[in-house]
């Protein structure tokens, strides 16, 4: 199943996104309203809290009197841990029940306030951010919800910065206009991404090959590349020795195929094999076949394993390389080494604006990345001197 994290400051109106994705069918679990039910009266939730913090914090009915209970679990960092200890544990479970209970070609949206600060953004496949001009927020929150200004503000401070959220956000919708327009985005979002992006994961299908384009360098490739990275990190666990941005896009000022490249470096291609299944469900199918690198003396070849992105909006490639090889470690020469050289990295840019033109109409890659090889293989060769020079070392 899809799993997304929707998220959003105060006041944004991200609720107005959750609806319309539940009415297009996913599967709304709200992390609010789950709080609220693992503490209705009877439950284990609130006898624990009473335990806790004193019945002082039961309205007269037997339900939580949450002023009373902010007053105590509020007044000091070790109050708040106790609560949290309570409380996020419970939600977590239920959280988990609702998940397992979900059908197998699901889309999970999880509405989650507090996904930033928490530090839960690689729990999902895709991160979606609604946002909204601040006195925009504010004011939905005086007219809407009563409250006072300075308390409207304070509670927007209180939480994540735009810049946290944009760090995490796969998505960024503005919510700051007409509820049609946003609408409008959402339902895009919706047909063009996530249906596909949850069908590309059940069914490990690979996105359709391309005749290679070359893009400007793009000054975000960067901080996307760090968000799939965090995903593919949290996936493979210990059993990964290293995961690396690698290729045209991790050397800042080079034109590009507008796909991320990773390197994921194990011990062994067993060690890739054990990752298959953790990858797949990640959102990284693995493709068919035998593949592998030429070995640059001419000595036959180096397996690896070749993962892509299911995302229909984000191409990705993940090689997955043993250290058994030297490919690992070449990967990482020849970024660094086009990186620390301007000239170079001019060079190989005119050999790839060359190569696309000349196979813009082949309907894959195949070709144009066999005749760049001889120019990457020379990039290897000098690249190796740099690195006896400067002491390079991956």
């Amino acid at each position: 199943m899809l799993r997304v994290g929707l998220t959003g400051g105060i006041g944004a109106g991200k609720s107005t996104v959750a609806n319309r994705l539940a009415e297009h069918g996913a599967v709304l679990i709200d992390s609010d309203r789950i709080a609220r039910e693992v503490v209705e009266p009877g439950t284990e939730g609130l006898a624990r809290l009473v335990e806790e913090f004193g019945p002082e914090i039961l309205a007269g009915d037997g339900s939580l009197d949450r002023p009373a209970l902010a007053a105590k679990a509020f007044a000091d960092d070790e109050s708040r841990r106790r609560l949290n200890a309570i409380v996020h544990p419970l939600v977590g479970a239920r959280t988990g029940e609702l998940m397992a209970a979900a059908a197998p070609d699901a889309v999970i949206v999880h509405d989650i306030p507090l996904l930033v600060e928490n530090g839960l953004a690689t729990a999902y496949h895709l991160v979606v951010v609604v946002d909204a001009p601040v006195e925009v927020r504010v004011r939905r929150l005086v007219t809407a919800r009563g409250m006072a200004e300075e308390d409207a503000r304070a509670r927007i401070r209180a939480q994540a910065s735009d810049e946290q959220r944009r760090a995490v956000a796969d998505v960024w919708l503005d919510n700051g206009g007409a509820e049609d327009a946003v609408l409008a985005d959402v339902d895009a979002l919706w047909a063009d991404r996530l249906v596909p992006f949850e069908a590309n994961i059940r069914l490990r299908r690979p996105r359709t090959p391309v005749s290679p384009k070359i893009a400007e360098y793009d000054l975000t490739w960067p901080a996307q590349a760090e968000r799939v990275l965090s995903r593919i990190r949290a996936a493979t666990g210990g059993l990964a020795r290293r995961a690396d941005h690698i290729g045209s896009t991790a050397v800042p000022g080079l034109p590009a195929k507008d796909v991320l490249d990773f390197q994921l470096t194990v011990s062994t291609l067993d060690d890739a094999d054990t990752l298959r299944e953790l990858l797949c469900d990640a959102g990284f199918p693995r493709l068919e076949g035998d593949w592998c690198d030429d070995a640059v003396d001419g000595g036959g070849t180096w397996p690896k394993r070749l993962h892509v992105g299911a995302d229909p909006k984000r191409a990705v490639n993940l090689h997955v390389r043993s250290e058994e090889t030297p490919a690992w470690r070449l990967a990482l020469l020849f970024r660094d080494y086009l990186r620390a050289n301007p000239d170079e990295r001019d060079d190989y840019r005119d050999v790839k604006l060359r190569l696309a033109d000349a196979h813009a109409e082949d309907g894959n890659v195949a070709a144009y990345a066999e005749e760049k090889q001889e120019f990457v293989n020379g990039v290897f060769t000098r690249g190796e001197k740099w690195a006896a020079a400067t002491g390079w070392k991956p």
